[in-house]
């Protein structure tokens, strides 16, 4: 995104997010949002249709990173999750 103009701070979610730091990304959204269905963990417990609980999912993103939807961008208290080139466009207004 940096086409449009936006500065941005990169931060390797490879290397992993510990629970304390996904309550304060995840904040008062819906932590759903936050599990890739694309994981193999995901689609192996059936996530869609029984999500673990938020404690439980927090500590299942801190262990597997890949399970955190990806890419995310803050921008203040706004955040744009996966791939959304209209809400990204948005966002960096």
């Amino acid at each position: 995104m940096l086409d449009e103009g936006a500065e941005l701070d990169l931060i390797d979610l490879n290397r992993g997010l510990s629970a304390e730091e996904l309550e304060t990304l995840i904040g008062g959204r819906d932590y759903r949002l936050f599990l890739n269905p694309r994981n193999v963990l995901y689609r192996e417990r059936d996530m869609k249709n029984h999500p673990p609980s938020r404690p439980e999912a927090l500590r299942l993103m801190a262990a597997n990173p890949n399970l955190i939807k990806r890419p995310i961008v803050v921008k203040g208290k706004s955040l744009v999750l996966g791939f959304d080139p209209e809400a990204l466009s948005e966002l960096l207004k």
